[in-house]
């Protein structure tokens, strides 16, 4: 059966002899430039998850982790962290408590969660639970609001970039800013918080990066056995 999404469902649909197999989008709410909303993350996330679900019987989406390690953002209004230490707890006792899923994936779609994605999914695969995570691979993609991001949200929900605002954010290459990165932030390398340039973006590019998102997703569910 397709299974969509879990918050739709009742207790006893989800008690099966069949049961179903769990994605959990992971985002943030961070700033995204004056151009993308602060969800952005978790959109791109919870639609690559809804894309493989509906295409495959037996997936079903749970509700999404809306706030993660996003520090470097402090410096602009609206973003709010969590910290790697809260998120890899709060990602341990979601895992804790998945048993009555036949094996659960975090769909990670923010860069500054990895580090508390991979410890805890290595925690909760110590203790013998079928676990996992995935994250997007973007070869050559701006680092945050740029062209990347920006098209695939025009792609998959185009009414929440506000075209009128595009601007172009620091160009540097990401290496060349860590440095001052990891001291002051994005708010010290880039004042509208933008790393990239977002205002060649387009729907077109944007599906076909989505289409290959989530078949990135489908593929590690598939060679992995986990699904």
């Amino acid at each position: 059966m397709s299974w969509g999404q879990l918050r739709d469902r009742t207790w006893t649909e989800v008690t099966t002899d069949r049961r179903p197999f769990l994605l959990v989008p992971i985002g943030s709410c961070e700033q995204h430039g004056p151009h993308l909303p602060l969800d952005t993350d978790t959109r791109i996330a919870e639609a690559i998850a809804g894309r493989v679900a509906d295409g495959a019987p037996g997936l079903v989406v749970g509700p999404s982790v809306n706030f993660g390690a996003s520090g470097e953002h402090a410096g602009f209004a609206g973003t709010l962290s969590i910290g790697s230490a809260v998120l890899h707890d709060v990602l341990v006792e979601l895992g804790r408590s998945a048993d009555h899923f036949r094996a659960v994936v975090f769909v990670n779609g923010h860069g500054g969660n990895i580090d508390a994605v991979r410890s805890s999914v290595a925690l909760l695969q110590g203790e013998g639970r079928n676990i996992d995570a995935w994250s997007p691979s973007i070869p050559n993609g701006d680092a945050h609001a740029g062209f990347t991001e920006t098209s695939l949200l025009l792609a998959i929900d185009p009414d929440c970039v506000h075209i009128d605002r595009l601007e172009c954010g620091t160009t540097a290459p990401l290496s060349d800013l860590l440095p001052d990165l990891r001291v002051g932030g994005i708010r010290s390398v880039s004042t509208n918080g933008i790393l990239g340039d977002p205002r060649a973006a387009n729907a077109a590019d944007g599906m076909v990066l989505f289409d290959s998102l989530a078949a990135q997703l489908l593929a590690f569910l598939s060679e992995n056995g986990e699904w």
